[in-house]
């Protein structure tokens, strides 16, 4: 049997969401990251030797990597409902989106993100500093990408209710994480789409036992 090792407030989430899409017989095995310092905990390692999370260990052994799990998920257990796309022109879009997430849109996020905790964490007398620094380098690289990206999203959900197709694919697995992150921290509130595509995706049923069998999910 498939388990699935998840940690909390990370892209786990959208690991749990897609194992109950698909109604795959499952465990879950669930972690806390560490108090201090926000990372995954040490047993992770035991599991895969990066230590990180998702993990999905199988009976021929583990998998990290969410495009990796969602492919191989899919692969394996695909439904009428939940399936890699047919149509020659939907599974171009597939493709796209399942690279896109991590490729494109996830690297801004981060290193973003790890801009700000380096501004909050520096000392005082450095703070003028440090800011000018974050400032500079947000406002070269980082916000314009970020910005791009977003309006791109933002332009294919305007008339598109899921990524590729009529039905959710594991493109929207792949998507929702960081689109989830930006609707909760509030930077999303220029685009109306990618909004309301989060919603949608928090109002399936698969995605709400998801929820309350991973528990408390900062994204939600």
């Amino acid at each position: 049997m498939l388990t699935l090792h998840y940690l909390n407030d990370s892209r786990s989430q959208r690991i749990l969401w897609l194992l109950e899409e698909l109604n795959v017989d499952y465990n879950l095995a669930i972690y806390q990251r560490d108090a201090k310092t926000g990372l995954a905990p040490k047993e992770l390692k035991a599991i895969h030797q990066l230590g990180r999370a998702p993990v999905l260990t199988t009976e021929h052994g583990a998998i990290a990597e969410s495009g990796a799990i969602i492919e191989y998920v899919i692969t394996q257990f695909a439904n009428d409902t939940f399936q890699t796309p047919a149509d020659e022109r939907a599974y171009q879009s597939y493709l796209f989106w399942m690279h896109f997430a991590e490729g494109s849109l996830m690297p801004p996020l981060v290193a973003m993100k790890v801009l700000f905790k380096a501004r909050e964490k520096s000392p005082f007398l450095f703070k003028p500093v440090v800011n000018k620094m974050v400032e500079g380098i947000i406002r070269a690289y980082y916000g314009p990408n970020l910005e791009q990206s977003l309006k791109y999203v933002e332009s294919w959900l305007a008339s598109h209710e899921w990524f590729a197709g009529n039905e959710p694919t594991g493109a929207d697995v792949q998507m929702s994480f960081p689109l989830e992150s930006l609707v909760a921290t509030g930077r999303a509130k220029a685009y109306p789409a990618i909004t309301r595509y989060v919603q949608r995706v928090h109002e399936r049923p698969a995605y709400q036992r998801a929820l309350s069998k991973g528990g408390k999910y900062a994204y939600a």
